[in-house]
Parts: C-alpha cells; sequence; structure tokens
C-alpha cells in the first residue's frame, strides 16, 4: 500500500512539474511573403445559348459572370479596365455581323478592394468596348459582373444556328 500511494503522489508531482515548469514551453517562429500575382479575367467557356428568334427579330440574354482579379498589390494604385468585343456570327448559310451584337454590362459588384467601380457604356461588339474599369484602389481587388448581349438578326439571313466568339480581356 505504501508503495503505491508513493507511486501515485510521484506521479502526480511529476505531471505537475510538466505542466506548470515554463522551461518546458517552445516557441516557434512562422514567417512567410506575400509576393506579386497577376491580372487575371475569367469568363464562361460556353457554349451559352441566347435562344431562338426569326429573323428580323433580335434575341438577347445574359452570358454568365465574369470575374476580374487583381492579385498584384499595387502601392500606390493598381487600376485595371475590362474590355469586351466578338467575332462574327457564322451560320450554315449566312453570316450576322458583330455590330448587329450589343454588350450592356450591367452593375459590377467590387469584392474586394477600396477604389471606384464603373460599368462601361455598352455598346455594338464590331468594336473594342469597356466592360468594365477600377481605379483609385490600393492593394488588391476582385470585381464582378453579368453582362447581357442582345443580337439583331437581319431579315436576311438563313435558318439554323449562328456562333460566335465574345472575348473579354483585362489590362
Amino acid at each position: 500500500m505504501r508503495l503505491r500511494l508513493l507511486a501515485l503522489m510521484s506521479g502526480t508531482a511529476l505531471t505537475l512539474a510538466v505542466l506548470t515548469d515554463p522551461a518546458a514551453a517552445v516557441d516557434t517562429t512562422v514567417t512567410f511573403t506575400v509576393t506579386s500575382g497577376a491580372l487575371t479575367i475569367t469568363a464562361p467557356a460556353g457554349p451559352v445559348s441566347l435562344g431562338s428568334a426569326a429573323a428580323g427579330n433580335s434575341v438577347s440574354g445574359p452570358i454568365g459572370s465574369i470575374t476580374v482579379t487583381d492579385a498584384r498589390g499595387g502601392v500606390p494604385t493598381s487600376d485595371w479596365t475590362a474590355r469586351v468585343s466578338s467575332t462574327a456570327f457564322v451560320g450554315p448559310s449566312d453570316t450576322v455581323p458583330s455590330s448587329a451584337a450589343t454588350y450592356t454590362p450591367g452593375p459590377g459588384t467590387l469584392i474586394t478592394g477600396n477604389g471606384t467601380l464603373t460599368s462601361g457604356p455598352g455598346g455594338t461588339l464590331d468594336v473594342q468596348r469597356v466592360a468594365m474599369s477600377y481605379s483609385g484602389g490600393t492593394g488588391n481587388s476582385q470585381a464582378t459582373w453579368n453582362p447581357t448581349i442582345a443580337v439583331a438578326i437581319p431579315l436576311s439571313v438563313g435558318l439554323g444556328t449562328y456562333s460566335g466568339t465574345v472575348t473579354h480581356s483585362v489590362a
């Protein structure tokens, strides 16, 4: 009985000594470096269908979320401008020119950043247009918007599915 009590006391004293002895604590300094990233833009890969309509009418619809991520960490500022344009829309027997397509960016949503996000004016896609711009912010930013594309279908085009490529870029 005496041996058991001594062992228990010895174990308790040892455990308390380990738990309360500050010499047993060890600190580790951990470091990391934040580096400059890239300016990127993402858009739906498609195909995105705008629906169907008879010649002489229009089709219209959203093409999905466009997102710009600026991880360049700009100081004093990291401004950017996203632009959009389109190829012609080619069908089985005819082509609808890109000037028949219009782009409406709609409002943008600033996810990260402290600058000003501004929607472009929209317009036909036969020339490169400003879709969205960001200015006056410091550090990184991220923004998204969901544009609508409308295509006025000429009365003269033949039946079938027409396909074109809408290109977004950022600089």
